[in-house]
């Protein structure tokens, strides 16, 4: 008996073992999709880790972070499918977080997921995301300070406040309580876009961002380097980087215009 016990239990680790492995397989699969810029590849890989593991942190965020690459390449056309996208990314990332809630990496991509779920939301909705969202970003910097992706979440919550028409900003804090948008300011927009830079400067898409706010502070010299910069660039993971040197290269032709 007892050595049937012994068998029985050395197989049940062994499964264990094993199932751990193809999980990690699959996660490390999908990272390898995703820098050959194969998104739907990314997503059947950690689709298939989370059905051996609906747990796993890693497979969590990864999926959501491809899904929302997913929905930034789609048309207006497909926005019904968009959006479908970005919700399924945030309920994701909220379980990611669950799961490890000292995870610098699931409070990222709540930030994200939830910043593209709040386009389509009502005004008052949209109001009490843009907290969740700075609350998010700031919490994956406190867990990893050098969180390149978090800080870049931060700079844009800023410039986004700040592109915002005057009268749009007073009805938010005046009616809908919105006195967080006081923060928002352009210098902590270019602050935190610049440690992102810093911090990767593979990363075409903190280049880019840091660009166009310069170019709002009114500083397109400044901007310029970085546009120039994004041209010799080599493609990095993300599945929307031929997107942004396009939008780069439109850009520097348009300051150069000016």
């Amino acid at each position: 008996m007892r050595a049937f016990v012994l068998a029985a239990t050395t197989l049940v680790v062994c499964a264990t073992g094993a199932a751990a492995q193809d999980v990690a397989a699959h996660i490390a699969a999908g990272d390898a999709a995703r820098c050959e810029r194969n998104p739907a590849a990314a997503t059947t890989h950690y689709r298939e880790a989370l059905a051996l593991d609906s747990a796993d942190y890693d497979a969590n965020w990864k999926l959501a972070r491809v899904l929302v690459d997913q929905g930034l390449m789609l048309p207006n056309a497909q926005k019904n499918r968009r959006d479908s996208l970005y919700a399924e990314a945030r309920a994701l990332a909220e379980r990611a977080v669950r799961v490890n809630p000292n995870g610098a990496d699931g409070h990222y991509m709540v930030a994200v997921a939830i910043g593209r779920v709040a386009l389509n939301l009502g005004a008052r909705e949209r109001v009490r995301l843009a907290k969740v969202i700075r609350d998010e970003a700031l919490r994956a910097t406190e867990l990893n300070p050098r969180h390149d992706g978090a800080l870049h979440v931060l700079g844009r919550w800023n410039a986004e406040i700040q592109r915002l028409p005057g009268i749009t900003k007073f009805f938010a804090k005046t009616f809908l309580g919105a006195s967080i948008f006081n923060e928002a300011t352009w210098p902590n927009a270019e602050n935190y876009l610049t440690q992102a830079v810093a911090l990767d400067p593979t990363n075409i898409y903190h280049h880019l961002d840091l660009a166009e706010v310069l170019i709002d502070m009114d500083k397109p010299a400044d901007a310029r380097p970085h546009l120039e910069h994004i041209a010799q660039m080599a493609l990095g993971c993300d599945p929307m980087d031929p997107t942004y040197k396009t939008q780069a290269a439109a850009l520097l032709q348009r300051i150069a215009s000016r």
